[in-house]
């Protein structure tokens, strides 16, 4: 199969395309065929040696998570996803390869029927991103009427799920973007969107209930400044943890709750997303698509910063 694969680890250049064998699915996996794989922060991390580039046994590999495609090996007939079934979710890479290739297997716990609505490249840009705001959100802050949350990067791939999720549970969302992406976060649910060219968000905002973090230290200090915006007892919730190793102290110290959050491939919560994208109470965006050949662009443009919402990979023909 077509592959782009990763042989060291370095800049962008490192991806190249490849021939490799198709991975066989065992157990209660299953083999899928790929129309389209959507690239994420952590795949460019991994790329550059970072991330989860520990946890990779063997070199050449093949990153990515999310994929979208079709069962073509199911592990028996009567299997909740026979083949044919059109299907999106996360491959379980490092520990198999990943999605950029024609070809993912994919754990039966971390998949779901594809969402009617969506096409294959929207489908796959959805998994990562959407299940990680799902948790950050409904799992650890417990969206509720009234709430007050503060979403940094709101206009991101994790950040656009995030502002919906909230909004959709009732709470009242701030996010800071860039100006130019305020009408749009808006009219995702976002209440307030303070742009963080020009404006210090600590100076505007204050008694947050939460605040998820999807920038952390790296930037500006914006996890430390951060919590003086949380009311007492808060919670800070930090997604890129590397960027901010003693979070958890400086929240003690300032008598705010901290806790930071990984991604749960959980299937049954990604066929709950997937009825709340074909009732259009939310949606995903796409920035641009590209051909699995041009992987090593799309790790540039995603490592820009500048991405609204998804960048996906077309691998193959629907």
């Amino acid at each position: 199969m077509r592959a782009v694969t990763v042989a060291q680890w370095g800049a962008p250049r490192v991806l190249t395309e490849a021939t490799v064998p198709v991975p066989r699915p065992v157990l209660s996996e299953v083999l899928v065929r790929v129309v389209a794989a959507g690239v994420n922060p952590i795949d460019a991390k991994t790329r550059a040696g970072k991330g989860l580039a520990p946890a990779v046994s063997d070199l050449p590999g093949i990153l990515g998570f999310d994929f979208s495609g079709v069962v073509v090996e199911s592990p028996f007939e009567t299997h909740p996803f026979p083949v044919g079934t059109e299907v999106f979710g996360m491959a379980g890479f490092p520990r198999t390869p990943g999605s950029y290739a024609e070809y993912v297997v994919a754990p039966t716990l971390s998949i779901a029927r594809k969402p009617a609505s969506l096409s294959h490249v929207e489908a796959a840009g959805v998994p990562v991103a959407a299940l990680t705001a799902w948790g950050l959100v409904v799992e650890t802050a417990h969206a509720h009427e009234g709430q007050r949350i503060l979403i940094h990067a709101g206009s991101g791939g994790v950040g656009h799920f995030a502002v919906q999720f909230a909004a959709y549970f009732g709470a009242h969302v701030t996010a800071t973007a860039s100006g130019a992406n305020a009408p749009w976060l808006r009219d995702l649910g976002a209440s307030v969107v303070i742009d963080h060219t020009s404006t210090r968000f600590e100076e505007v905002v204050h008694d947050m209930d939460v605040v998820i973090d999807l920038v952390g230290n790296v930037t500006d200090s914006i996890g430390t400044r951060s919590l003086s915006v949380l009311r007492p007892g808060g919670i800070y919730i930090l997604v890129p943890t590397g960027s901010w190793p003693d979070y958890r102290e400086a929240a003690a110290t300032a008598g705010v709750r901290a806790t930071s959050y990984k991604v749960i491939p959980e299937g049954a919560t990604l066929a709950t997303i997937a009825r709340l994208l074909d009732s259009r109470s939310i949606q995903v965006y796409i920035d641009h698509v590209l051909d699995l050949a041009d992987a090593a662009r799309a790790h540039t443009d995603i490592e820009g910063g500048h991405t609204r919402g998804k960048i996906v990979l077309r691998v193959s023909d629907d």
